[in-house]
């Protein structure tokens, strides 16, 4: 059985979602602020997490960014809900390791149909390559079984949507992908995301890589491919 966190204030909310959520046969965990919500991520064995932006005692931000912060949660998804429906807080909200977004007010059946995406097993797009394969370009080496990207040996924490991404552009070095092909590889197949999202993505990869950052090039009008190494 899957165990969702579910993080919101709002006591009407969080009742909805506890309900439905239990009846679809999940094991639900509700909290009301971001502290005991963060403690509740941290401690204890979670699927994904459900995630308000504006909490009592400590931002949804805040409490997305400190989970990112751990080695084993960085793969754990994280949806956010949001009463903001401007760009600028949405992409913000994926930049610190949000994976993806709801937009309050929101139908339950959507919210569900974006948990049961983001738990699903990612379809490979390549058959021949197998669950633990470990891919190396150059310096870089990306383990699937691990959830690991080491660059010159370094360990480059991702989240898991950065994973995904970063996956597919290492997996066809030179290649240029689309900004929808890079969707399908993050929410495999089911995109539910926006093409801007890819943008972030790409933007905190680069962040992270630090002075490989020029691995990922951008192809105007095109989408973004994993640099050639020789």
């Amino acid at each position: 059985m899957k165990h969702i966190l579910v993080i919101e204030d709002d006591p009407d909310i969080r009742e909805l979602l506890g309900y439905n959520l239990s009846r679809e046969g999940f094991d639900v965990t509700t909290c009301s602020d971001g502290q005991d919500g963060l403690d509740k991520a941290l401690s204890t064995k979670v699927d994904l997490i459900v995630l308000d932006l504006m909490l009592p005692r400590l931002s949804g931000i805040e409490v997305c960014k400190k989970i990112r912060e751990v080695p084993e949660k960085r793969s754990v998804p994280i949806i956010m809900l949001t009463a903001k429906g401007e760009e600028t807080d949405i992409v913000f909200g994926l930049g610190v390791g949000a994976d993806d977004y709801v937009i309050k007010p929101f139908g339950v059946k959507e919210l569900i149909a974006r948990i049961y995406t983001r738990l699903r097993p990612q379809k490979s797009s390549d058959s021949e390559r197998s669950p633990g394969e470990v891919m190396r370009q150059g310096e870089v080496e990306l383990d699937k079984a691990r959830f690991q990207v080491k660059v010159s040996g370094v360990h480059v924490p991702m989240t898991l949507a950065e994973f995904r991404l970063f996956e597919a552009l290492i997996a066809r070095p030179g290649i240029v992908l689309s900004r929808d092909r890079l969707l399908d590889a993050v929410t495999g197949g089911e995109g539910v995301l926006i093409d801007r999202n890819i943008d972030v993505h790409v933007r905190s990869i680069r962040k992270k890589l630090g002075e490989s950052r020029d691995l990922i090039q951008t192809v105007r009008g095109l989408g973004y491919k994993f640099r050639e190494l020789t």
